[in-house]
């Protein structure tokens, strides 16, 4: 078990989603009927389908898993650069959860799943379909995040950290982005950097009531890309 650093450079909250990737044609995209370069929210059903389509897909492999989510991977990438960090997130009690659980822990991560037993259901899975101009196209199945809660959060461990770091596709969870937002006015009262993320032009498109609460008029960090902040500033 890995216990938080007395000093966290960064607490992040998102969705604990498990990454495999596959690598298909454009004419294969089509056929599958995924829109290119955005992420799309799909569900048990349409997670199962996909996964048989590709199954008959010529030279179509099993991808190796790799621990995902977009506040996830921040937090990884900080901790490889010798940081200290802290991951709020949900998974569910199966093979998925066990797998991302350990991927944290493997790379020095903290995170609330050391403290609680996960509950039953389907963890989050993230397909993400790889062209040949490297472009990537996501389908997710959120799973046991979409449930993510203020459960989740640790107050004694945002108190002491340095940034609050809040994944803007939490704005697409009504649970989820009331956790961010209890997460962010603690992280507040303590004086902690407050940060959050446009994460997609499908999150400012549909969610950007819960993206603009997120952002309030005293965030200190933002981070998007060039297409984001366009369809952000209108």
């Amino acid at each position: 078990m890995i216990h938080p650093h007395p000093h966290i450079h960064l607490y992040a909250i998102g969705n604990a989603l498990v990454d495999t990737e596959h690598h298909v044609s454009d004419e294969q995209l089509q056929a599958l009927g995924i829109e290119k370069s955005r992420m799309t929210l799909i569900d048990a059903d349409r997670r199962t389908e996909l996964l048989r389509l590709l199954d008959g897909q010529p030279g179509h492999r099993p991808n190796q898993r790799v621990g995902g989510g977009s506040a996830g991977n921040t937090v990884v990438a900080l901790a490889q650069l010798g940081g200290h960090g802290f991951y709020s997130c949900k998974v569910a009690d199966d093979d998925l959860g066990d797998f991302y659980q350990r991927d944290l822990e493997q790379h020095g991560v903290a995170t609330n799943l050391n403290h609680t037993r996960p509950g039953p259901g389907q963890s989050g899975h993230c397909m993400v379909f790889v062209t040949p101009d490297a472009e990537r196209s996501m389908c997710t199945f959120l799973g046991a995040t979409a449930t993510l809660d203020a459960s989740a959060l640790h107050p004694k461990d945002i108190a002491k950290s340095r940034i609050y770091y809040m994944e803007g596709y939490l704005s697409a969870s009504p649970t989820g982005l009331d956790a961010a937002l209890q997460g962010r006015a603690a992280a507040k009262a303590e004086g902690v950097a407050l940060a959050t993320t446009l994460s997609d032009v499908s999150m400012i498109t549909f969610c950007r009531p819960g993206l603009e609460a997120m952002i309030g008029n005293d965030l200190d960090y933002l981070f998007c890309n060039e297409e984001e902040a366009q369809a952000w500033t209108g």
